[in-house]
């Protein structure tokens, strides 16, 4: 197979807006002995995209490759025989030609090598569409819910931004599992998109006051834990509709980082305070592949039903607009949005 020497990417050579985004062309990457070279077909555009580009999350030189989530083709495989003959890496079946999925920064380029321990096999009956919007979303889900606060039958919960990607992942995943599930989302039409996902409460933020309706819904209560993607803008408000003993799972940065709390503001009802990511909870085979075994179950069996809502081009232009439109709020967004980086 020839293979080029130079590929297109998606790039940032410093922090800033939308204006810092490229598309350039990089030199092939080199494939190191551990990793596997694969050719990208979708790349997976999330709220995380924005940090590096910000800057609230390092990156660890510029020009940088964003993008954390894709899905493509195994290309070569690894060289290193260790490897080769790693009894986990064998289990996982990677073959040339086979489907896997991206779990690293840089992934949104034509043709990437990492370590085969970031990349995971798809099953041939999961289409590159579904698999490169299932690591952030679903998979966060997964874990959080998960080891960051257990969500179990007969807990209460807020999801923040429920008919968002992941609102509706988590959605999704608290109902299996027997909860009851309050989100806050912008608009009517969110509001139905999310309850059809099985939210049994669904708040208008600008319509309505969060922790008063919270309250309400809870017969003063509280819920039993909060998922909250928003940050800034919704964190302080967190601790008044939390119940004691309940547990704040701070998953995101979308308005802004919160400021700092002290450990007193625990302290009255006897709370958590969790910051989990989702690299975190990926870090041995052993864990990655329970958890894939999980993500591929739940897809399979209509447990998450990935609603994409738009394709965008792989271009300097598609980028920009896809960053604009998961980064704005009260948007139109409900779902995932993706970039179509070749074709299949």
């Amino acid at each position: 197979m020839s293979l080029p020497s130079t590929v297109h990417a998606i790039t940032i050579s410093k922090t800033g807006g939308l204006e810092v985004l490229e598309k350039t062309e990089v030199p092939f990457p080199v494939q190191k002995p551990d990793e596997l070279l694969v050719k990208v077909i979708y790349g997976g555009v999330n709220t995380v995209d924005t940090y590096f580009r910000k800057g609230l999350y390092p990156v660890p030189s510029y020009p940088q490759i964003l993008g954390a989530e894709a899905s493509g083709v195994i290309v070569k495989l690894p060289t290193d025989e260790g490897v080769l003959n790693d009894q986990r890496f064998k289990s996982r079946g990677y073959r040339v030609g086979s489907k896997v999925i991206v779990n690293k920064l840089g992934a949104h380029a034509e043709y990437v090598s990492f370590p085969w321990t970031s990349l995971y096999p798809v099953p041939d009956d999961i289409s590159f569409e579904i698999a490169s919007s299932s690591v952030s979303h679903c998979l966060t889900a997964i874990t959080t819910m998960t080891e960051a606060y257990y969500v179990k039958k007969g807990d209460v919960i807020l999801v923040h931004t429920v008919a968002g990607g992941l609102g509706l992942a988590f959605t999704a995943y608290a109902k299996s599992r027997g909860a009851t599930v309050i989100g806050t989302t912008s608009s009517e039409a969110k509001a139905v998109i999310a309850k059809s996902y099985g939210a049994d409460h669904v708040i208008l933020y600008t319509k309505e006051n969060t922790v008063q309706r919270v309250l309400e819904i809870t017969n003063g209560e509280g819920v039993h834990a909060v998922f909250d993607g928003v940050g800034k803008d919704t964190f302080l408000s967190n601790f008044d509709l939390l119940r004691r003993k309940g547990t704040l799972v701070a998953i995101g940065n979308a308005s802004g980082p919160p400021d700092p709390v002290s450990p007193l503001k625990l302290s009255a009802k006897n709370l958590k305070l969790v910051r989990p990511t989702l690299y975190g909870y990926l870090v041995t085979p052993e864990e990655t592949d329970a958890y894939l075994a999980e993500l591929w179950q739940g897809i399979k069996s209509g447990l998450f039903k990935i609603r994409i809502e738009r394709v965008y081009p792989f271009s300097m232009e598609g980028v920009r607009e896809a960053q604009k439109e998961i980064s704005t709020p009260g948007g139109t967004l409900a779902g995932k949005i993706l970039l179509k980086i070749a074709d299949e």
